[in-house]
C-alpha cells in the first residue's frame, strides 16, 4: 500500500506508475510503514463487500496487508499482489497469502475475483492497464475499488513543512503547496483512475464514495509517521533528520499535536459482464 506524497501535495504530473524507485520504496521499514500507516474507514470496506458477488478480493499494491487484514476481518478471502518483496514478507508475516509483481505484469493463471481493491496504490499503476487486467480477473458483477486516504494538514504545518522541504530537497519532484483544499488536489488522480476505467469498458460508470473522519497525532506519532511519505523514502539520514526537526517544531508551536481530517475517497465501478 505505498503512499502518495504528504498531505497538502498534488501529486507529480500523470505518470507516476513509471516512477518504480519510489513506488518499491517503501519497504525499507516495512514495520514502521505498518505500525503509522492509518488503517480505513470500516464503513467503507463494509459498502464495497456489499456491493461484490462474493468473498474474493485481489487486493493491488497491498503493501504490509493494512487493508488485506481489514476485508479479511470483513469475510473476505484476498489475495495480495505487491512488487516490494519486503513488504510481501511482511504482509505474509500477518496471514495474508500475496504474490511477488507489479500488477500490469502479474499473472493470474485464469483465477477470477469478485473485487479488485487498490488501498493508496491505484497511482502506481498504468491506469488504462491497471484497468483492463482487473476487468479481466472480475467476475460479472465484481466490482473495482481504488481509494486514497486525502488529509490536510493545519496551515502552521503544512507552512512549516513545506519551507523545510523545500530548503533540504531543493531539487525533489514532489511540489508541497501550503494552501487550499488538499481533495481539489487530488480531483485529478481521482479522474484520472475514472478515465482509464471508461477508456477500457466492461464497467459501469465510475462512482465517487466519501468517507469523513479525523485523527489526533501526538508530535512523536506524526514524526513517526513521516518517513514512510514517498517523498522521504529514500532520503539521506541527514536531511530526513532536517526534515524532521522542522516538522517536529513546526507541531511544537501547536502545542505538541493536532487534529487531522482525514477524507478517505474511492474510485469504483462494477464489472458488467463478460470480457
Amino acid at each position: 500500500m505505498p503512499t502518495i506524497p504528504p498531505p497538502g501535495a498534488p501529486l507529480p504530473g500523470n505518470d507516476l506508475h513509471r516512477h518504480r524507485q519510489v513506488a518499491e520504496s517503501f519497504g525499507v521499514d516495512a514495520e514502521r510503514y505498518d505500525r503509522t500507516r492509518p488503517r480505513y474507514p470500516d464503513a467503507m470496506v463494509d459498502r464495497i463487500v456489499a456491493a461484490c458477488p462474493g468473498p474474493g478480493v485481489l487486493d493491488v499494491g497491498c503493501g504490509t496487508g493494512i487493508e488485506a487484514r481489514q476485508f479479511q476481518a470483513a469475510g473476505c478471502e484476498v489475495l495480495g499482489v505487491e512488487p516490494d518483496a519486503r513488504m510481501a514478507d511482511f504482509a505474509r508475516r500477518g496471514g495474508v497469502e500475496v504474490e511477488v509483481a507489479t500488477f500490469e505484469a502479474w499473472d493470474p493463471a485464469g483465477r477470477m475475483f469478485d473485487a479488485v481493491v487498490a488501498g493508496t496504490a491505484w497511482h502506481w499503476v498504468d491506469p488504462v492497464a491497471g484497468a483492463a487486467k482487473a476487468a479481466r480477473v472480475l467476475r460479472p458483477g465484481g466490482r473495482l475499488a481504488a481509494f486514497w486516504h486525502v488529509f490536510q494538514l493545519p496551515p502552521g504545518v503544512a507552512e512549516a513543512f513545506a519551507a523545510v522541504y523545500r530548503r533540504v530537497v531543493p531539487d525533489s519532484p514532489f511540489v508541497f503547496q501550503e494552501k487550499g483544499s488538499a481533495l481539489e488536489g487530488y480531483q485529478a488522480l481521482f479522474a484520472r483512475a475514472a478515465d482509464g476505467i471508461r477508456e477500457v469498458g466492461g464497467f459501469g460508470d465510475p462512482e465517487q464514495w466519501r468517507f469523513d473522519w479525523e485523527c489526533h497525532y501526538t508530535r512523536d506519532a506524526w514524526l513517526d509517521q513521516l518517513p514512510t511519505s514517498g517523498a522521504l523514502t529514500r532520503l539521506p539520514q541527514d536531511r530526513l533528520a532536517e526534515v524532521l526537526e522542522g516538522a517536529g517544531a513546526a507541531v511544537d508551536a501547536m502545542g505538541g499535536g493536532f487534529t487531522m481530517p482525514y477524507t478517505t475517497v474511492a474510485v469504483t465501478a462494477a464489472r458488467t459482464g463478460a470480457a
